[in-house]
């Protein structure tokens, strides 16, 4: 069956989403898919630098994907967010999902978001650089970072010990946060099999058809780095620009 075309009420009511298939943008595209909220992506190839444009700028002030600009905001104006988390909190605030009401399980979310966007998202993030991108092997940094991200994929696997889901014993914004990361472990140095409970949440969450959708945004348009040019643009001196 051939799906119906969005009505123009539901075009203007659609939330428009600046991103990349990055683990960050992926939370995001997984929250609208699993809140069922009308949403566009609109490609920000960071490879080739649209993250410095002055139109991204003027919504994402860090030069970072994911950006969003809502047509119907609070009070029923526009609203633009950019921080992955701040745009999860915002989203379950919207739609009143995956942000339990009750309030010992809220702040047990909000404590596993935090460490989300403070452990989880940076150290992953320094092991896929100095294992992947960087232009020399520092065996320190590797082994570091790497030891690093063990040590975080054997909190969240205690943690799943002590609860169904990290935040509480139902999905939330902490799940969905934390997913997109786990989805390179193997380029974190980490074996999946070492984490068993962490492996059979990251499957079951795999295997939702929401976040089935998510993931395939823009999958076409990545491509990986491997050109002077995207790494210079990444990470050379274009990065730290005053603009």
């Amino acid at each position: 069956m051939t799906a119906a075309a969005p009505s123009a009420a539901a075009e203007r009511a659609a939330i428009d989403v600046y991103t990349w298939p990055t683990p960050n943008g992926h939370k995001v595209h997984i929250m609208l898919e699993e809140c069922g909220l009308p949403w566009r992506a609109h490609a920000i190839d960071i490879g080739a630098g649209d993250q410095f444009a002055p139109d991204f700028l003027a919504i994402s002030p860090n030069n970072k994907i994911p950006a969003i600009t809502d047509p119907q905001g609070p009070q029923g104006q526009p609203i633009s967010l950019f921080e992955s988390g701040a745009i999860l909190l915002y989203l379950a605030n919207k739609t009143g999902q995956f942000l339990p009401p009750q309030e010992r399980d809220r702040w047990q979310v909000l404590q596993w978001l935090m460490f989300q966007m403070g452990s989880v998202g940076p150290m992953l993030g320094q092991a896929h650089h100095f294992r992947l991108y960087a232009p020399e092997k520092l065996p320190y940094a590797i082994d570091r970072y790497t030891q690093e991200a063990r040590r975080i994929y054997g909190v969240i696997d205690r943690r799943l010990g002590e609860s169904a889901f990290v935040g509480c014993d139902t999905y939330s914004i902490a799940d969905i946060a934390i997913f997109p990361w786990l989805r390179s472990w193997q380029n974190q140095g980490v074996v999946l099999d070492e984490f068993p409970r962490l492996k059979a949440w990251f499957e079951a969450i795999d295997a939702r058809p929401a976040v089935q959708r998510a993931v395939q945004t823009l999958a076409d348009r990545r491509k990986p780095i491997t050109d002077d040019k995207s790494r210079e643009i990444l990470f050379g001196k274009k990065q730290y620009q005053r603009r």
